[in-house]
């Protein structure tokens, strides 16, 4: 692997400068030559699969992490949200904006794709962070994402009682929420095959709701259902094509990265992926092609059906403006009266989904944090089936009390706390980019070869410098609309204040172990990699993918027969 290393008869590469990996009993001790030296800087890395605890089970199937990747994607941001894009920016300003913003994301993916096959881990943002820069930086962006995530499961169940009531107003939604709370548990509690069997019907419902909407879209446009003919006419409209140009573009770019959030969790899953070598690499792949499909045809659809000035448009921005998401209203105009109950159907199944990727992500997140003393060790326990259920019922329990939150008489502080997670997904984004820097700089620096990496991220060095120079913009431009036209105090602290929160984590932490930031040459490249993995029988090591389909097949059969 590294090409100033020579090869043991294990198999297994062998730095003598840098760094030596002892095999026994498949048990892995990290040796460095640099070891004092680190325990006098505070720069000790432990890896959390040199543990004798209990392990995840490595359950989850290539076809489930592809749906988990596709409903990641495809979220309320989508359907209900995102006609707000449209009213700021018009169509045209819309539709750059998600394509500026995709492939942002597309980046960001890639490079998390790199390092997550390089060393699959259920917590990239924390062990990374930790890893390549400084271990308080992976403690803060850590419990960072298990708070965001954690409030986004609680606002999750409140907008389950809400859709619910679309159809039982006579019903209090807190009976739904508390039904929606059950039932994500137990799919998280029983196996990581229940949490990945459950995602993927949700995430294919979603996609088969997609799908019929861009064709009954294409079918409006062209005049075969609704009785009209559309064509381009939205588009030459007072507004139209763009709208208050560059600045109805960054207001639409804004909306368009929030209604991306969630991508990433794709990351968490390789932790328990079957096949990591094979299936993470496909997955990032098809990144790009689901960002084109399901977010630039469904906006350039309703960009064309839907005027930028109509005023409902401004309105739907929430799970309870079902009735008027740019969605029901493309389906309307085809003539479809069941649309808006079609609609609330799969706005409440994508935010079950959303509980229950978020519940999980939360889990992983809070069990690695406890593996690596960064949080408390009871978290640490996993049941026989390799779930963290200390780690899920901790989580479950703080999203209750944020749902008990949100029904109190005073709604400012549910508000507010909402608000406060809603930075914290750039920040990952942005954590991920600079961590993909350094691992890129410190895999050529200690002599490894590219050609070595189970997935290579293309594009580098542009990729990261890019996605992170648009998330910078991003975090700073998010709270324009709380200083101009007039500066509100509240809403500007509350925009803003997921970074001082997670400047009180990093520094706070940093206090505490007084740790110091990592040189590119004490990195550790060698612990709990893949090769390390399936070296060990930790992984189970597949054969390629034949691209014959009737190989492929016939291998299918003669598995069935056995």
């Amino acid at each position: 692997m590294s090409v100033n290393s020579t090869h043991s008869d294990a198999g297994v590469d062998v730095s003598s400068q840098h760094k030596v990996i002892n095999i026994a009993k498949n048990n892995v001790t990290y040796v460095a030559a640099e070891d004092q030296e680190k325990h006098k800087v505070g720069q000790e890395y432990e890896s959390i699969r040199e543990s004798s605890e209990p392990k995840l089970k490595r359950k989850l199937k290539g076809r489930q992490m592809g749906m988990i990747a596709i409903g990641g994607t495809i979220g309320t941001g989508l359907f209900v949200g995102s006609g707000s894009t449209l009213a700021d920016a018009g169509p045209a300003g819309a539709l750059i904006a998600f394509i500026v913003m995709g492939s942002m994301v597309f980046f960001v993916c890639t490079s998390l794709g790199e390092m997550s096959t390089f060393i699959p881990t259920p917590d990239p943002f924390n062990h990374f962070a930790g890893r390549f820069l400084d271990p308080s930086l992976g403690f803060a962006f850590g419990w960072n994402y298990w708070y965001s995530w954690m409030l986004t499961v609680g606002s999750e169940l409140v907008a389950c009682g809400i859709i619910v009531q679309y159809w039982l107003p006579n019903l209090t939604g807190a009976i739904w929420s508390a039904i929606a709370l059950v039932v994500i548990f137990l799919l998280n509690a029983i196996s990581v095959r229940g949490y990945g069997e459950s995602e993927f019907w949700m995430a294919a419902l979603k996609v088969l709701a997609v799908l019929v909407f861009v064709i009954v879209g294409i079918l409006t446009i062209t005049g075969v259902t609704g009785g009209d003919f559309i064509g381009g006419r939205n588009w030459h409209i007072e507004g139209a094509p763009f709208k208050d140009h560059i600045v109805g573009i960054l207001k639409a770019c804004i909306v368009a990265a929030f209604s991306m959030q969630g991508t990433e969790i794709v990351g968490i899953t390789v932790g328990e992926c079957e096949n990591p070598r094979r299936e993470v690499p496909r997955v990032i792949r098809s990144v790009f092609w689901r960002i084109l499909f399901f977010y630039i045809s469904s906006i350039l659809i309703i960009g064309l059906v839907i005027p930028n000035n109509d005023k409902n448009l401004i309105n739907a921005s929430s799970a309870s403006d079902v009735a008027i998401s740019p969605f029901t209203m493309v389906f309307l105009k085809a003539g479809a009266s069941w649309a808006a109950h079609m609609m609330n159907a799969v706005v409440l199944i994508t935010v079950l989904s959303a509980g229950n990727s978020g519940l999980y992500a939360c889990t992983r997140v809070l069990w690695v944090l406890a593996m690596e003393g960064k949080a408390p060790r009871f978290l640490r326990r996993l049941t026989k089936r390799g779930v963290p259920f200390w780690a899920l019922s901790f989580t479950a329990v703080w999203s209750a009390i944020i749902f008990c939150i949100s029904l109190a008489g005073n709604q400012s502080v549910y508000v507010f706390l909402i608000n406060i997670s809603g930075l914290t997904g750039m920040i990952f984004w942005l954590g991920i980019g600079l961590c993909h820097w350094r691992f890129r700089r410190a895999y050529i620096a200690q002599g490894y070869d590219l050609s070595d990496l189970p997935y290579r991220a293309g594009f580098f060095p542009f990729g990261p410098v890019y996605s992170c120079t648009l998330l910078v913009i991003i975090i700073i431009g998010q709270g324009y609309n709380t200083i101009w036209p007039k500066f509100d105090a509240l809403s500007f602290f509350s925009t803003y204040m997921a970074i001082p929160l997670f400047l009180v984590f990093w520094l706070g932490w940093k206090f505490y172990k007084k740790t110091k930031w990592i040189n590119l040459m004490d990195i550790d490249l060698s612990t709990g990699t893949l090769l390390e993995m399936e070296h060990n029988g930790d992984i189970e090591v597949f054969e390629p993918s034949d691209t014959n389909i009737w190989r492929k097949y016939f291998r299918w059969l003669h598995r069935k027969s056995e």
